[in-house]
């Protein structure tokens, strides 16, 4: 009976070893190197888990129900997408917890992830900082002189763009959401397509410096850490997306989703460069642009998305499409939708943005992998690419948004780091109407100075597209900012009396015993081909406040704008011109240089055009005459107290 009892202890102990091992997983263990973890979980995965890891859904179609029986790998928030009107960081994170409930009560529990649109801030929620657009911030960049034996060595500072970047990860992390669609890496090469202020600049070279946000968006790699390998540094970063692959920027007449005409050492010398830096930093996604090369679609393109991206540039993140990026590969989209399905995933894009008729999508792709059309190392690739991040990012230990960064979002902090951009990438064009009588810096103590313009006191215009809506938003509702004219009242002596007149007439201007103006004019706001553009005119009654106010009085005029606009015909009415671009929400930034708390420092990173009828002009070409070149700006020195 003894014996029996040994015995029987004996099979118990070897049958609880055997159930012990049969308990671990490699993919859910931390301490395991990434790859084995991703190679684990794929050899677990049906076809149909697989496929879901593939599709990307907007919000307002995801349900957690959806996540889990149709194992949906992404979600994401277009343009205005929201939980609720001025929705706080803890509704936002209480929606994402709930679809991600929903992906982790799947078999094998694999997490989703949530990308936004965070191009110049969290711009999608209310109450965040918005930063300037990127035209703007490519104009911060300094330049710093260091003599080492007989040579002068002139390197850049883009470290600004590193800390907007952290500060905006901090933002969208508030609300629970781990990925960035930016940034947008678009070399503009023709102001008149309509997202030319998501591009730094029409040199790559000030594109590539500016990749430096990608650090600041994912963390910094470690020294050691692979080359061109994804990477993400924990709960305070997120993913960041490099777009749009590539050529956007040289579409032909800039119009918006065209083509780009150009050979390919041309668009390997001009719109390549900045993904070869992205990658080296461990961008972690890079996304795919509607345009075309010569004629190619490139969510076509398996040459430059398969051959080169991934094969050549060895980008081990994923490819992600654009918002019904595969329908547009035909004409009219949607025209041949298994033809597109083939065509996008055959290229080596690993994750479409569908984003709504996913079941469509996910029957497509079925089919065609168990027909063989699509072979099943195509899927395993896009598959390996999505979980990866996943993994890096720890996303399998941390699925659920950190609480203690809600109070992150529209910090002070990061609102005195966009006030510090906004002062930053001004460029002071003109100053006074001779060499030796400058009008800037502006006298703050003056009796009463006129301030006009349509774009002085609306703070959606000083913010542009992408912000709050896709189109943007009109006026002083949409979210919390300083409008420049509330900055200029703020910053002016007590006794300075400030009248604001949006379109004064001319005897206004003449009998009002105003000391000077300033006139705040440009665009308003607009996205992609709405605001695509022929004429790049000030918007009226812009001009005509122009005319009635600087005719009578010393002006200054801020351009408000995305890009540069006509200006010529009235620059000699004009006493100081001033290129505020996009300046987001921190419109104080602007009265902080214009009344002499700090200089003017900003060189233009786009050229300022005398005619359309110049376009394409861009710094090196043969006939390039502007009006104001490439890298010009005049400087001020801030002014000290007693100056005042």
């Amino acid at each position: 009976m003894g014996n029996h009892s040994v015995s029987m202890i004996g099979v118990l102990f070897s049958l609880l070893c055997i159930a012990s091992e049969a308990e671990y997983v490699a993919y859910k263990d931390p301490k395991r190197p990434v790859n084995v973890r991703v190679r684990d979980l794929i050899s677990r995965m049906t076809l149909d888990e697989k496929i879901g890891q593939m599709v990307q859904i907007e919000r307002a179609t995801a349900t957690a129900d959806i996540m889990k029986n149709y194992y949906i790998g992404s979600i994401l928030s277009g343009g205005g997408s929201v939980p609720a009107p001025q929705a706080t960081a803890q509704t936002w994170i209480n929606m994402v917890n709930e679809f991600q409930k929903g992906s982790l009560a799947t078999r094998l529990g694999i997490p989703m992830i949530y990308g936004i649109d965070a191009v110049h801030g969290h711009n999608n929620v209310y109450g965040a900082t918005i930063f300037p657009h990127n035209v703007g911030l490519g104009v911060t960049r300094q330049d710093f002189c260091t003599r080492v034996n007989t040579f002068v060595l002139i390197t850049r500072d883009p470290y600004l763009l590193k800390r907007i970047g952290a500060a905006t990860a901090l933002e969208v992390r508030a609300t629970g959401i781990p990925y960035s669609f930016a940034p947008c890496i678009a070399v503009c090469r023709d102001p008149r397509w309509g997202r030319c202020y998501e591009s730094y600049s029409e040199d790559h070279r000030i594109v590539q410096m500016m990749t430096e946000i990608i650090p600041g968006l994912q963390g910094t790699p470690p020294k050691n850490y692979p080359k061109r390998y994804p990477f993400v540094a924990g709960k305070r970063n997120v993913a960041a997306c490099a777009k749009h692959f590539v050529g956007d920027g040289g579409t032909t007449r800039g119009i918006n989703e065209n083509n780009t005409v150009i050979s390919r050492n041309g668009l390997m010398s001009i719109h390549m460069p900045a993904y070869i830096n992205s990658i080296n930093k461990g961008v972690a996604t890079v996304m795919v642009s509607y345009s075309s090369w010569n004629g190619i679609k490139m969510h076509a393109n398996r040459d430059l998305v398969t051959g080169f991206l991934k094969n050549t540039l060895k980008f081990r993140g994923f490819v992600i499409s654009d918002w019904q990026g595969i329908d547009r590969i035909t004409s009219p989209p949607h025209a041949n939708y298994s033809y597109s399905v083939h065509a996008g995933v055959h290229a080596g894009i690993d994750m479409v943005m569908v984003p709504y008729d996913f079941k469509e999508f996910i029957d497509d792709l079925k089919f065609q992998v168990n027909n063989n059309i699509i072979p099943m190392t195509r899927i395993d690739d896009a598959v390996w690419r999505i979980l990866r991040v996943k993994f890096i990012m720890g996303l399998f230990e941390n699925p659920y948004a950190d609480q203690s960064l809600v109070n992150q979002l529209g910090s002070q902090a990061h609102r005195e780091l966009a006030r510090e951009a906004v002062r930053k990438s001004l460029v002071l064009l003109k100053n006074g109407k001779s060499a030796h009588a400058p009008l800037v810096p502006l006298p703050k103590k003056a009796p009463k100075i006129l301030v006009a313009g349509t774009n002085a006191d609306n703070l959606g215009h000083q913010c542009g597209g992408w912000t709050i809506q896709w189109q943007g938003v009109s006026g002083n509702d949409l979210t919390r900012g300083t409008t420049i004219l509330s900055a200029i009242k703020s910053t002016v002596d007590p006794t300075t009396q400030v009248i604001f007149n949006e379109n004064p007439n001319p005897n206004f201007v003449k009998s009002g015993g105003f000391s000077y103006a300033i006139v705040i004019v440009g665009e308003p706001p607009y996205a992609e081909t709405f605001g695509d553009s022929t004429t790049l005119t000030i918007t009226e009654p812009g001009t005509s406040t122009i005319t009635n106010v600087c005719g009578a009085l010393k002006c200054v005029v801020i351009v408000v704008s995305g890009r540069p606009l006509v200006i010529e015909p009235y620059l000699a009415k004009i006493d100081a011109l001033v290129a505020a671009w996009l300046p987001g929400t921190e419109g104080q930034g602007i009265a902080d240089v214009l009344f002499g708390d700090y200089g003017f420092t900003g060189k233009l990173a786009r050229t300022w055009f005398k005619s359309v009828h110049q376009l394409p002009m861009n710094v090196g070409d043969p006939h390039y005459d502007p009006l104001f070149p490439f890298g010009f700006g005049l400087t001020t020195k801030p002014r000290r107290g007693t100056e005042y």
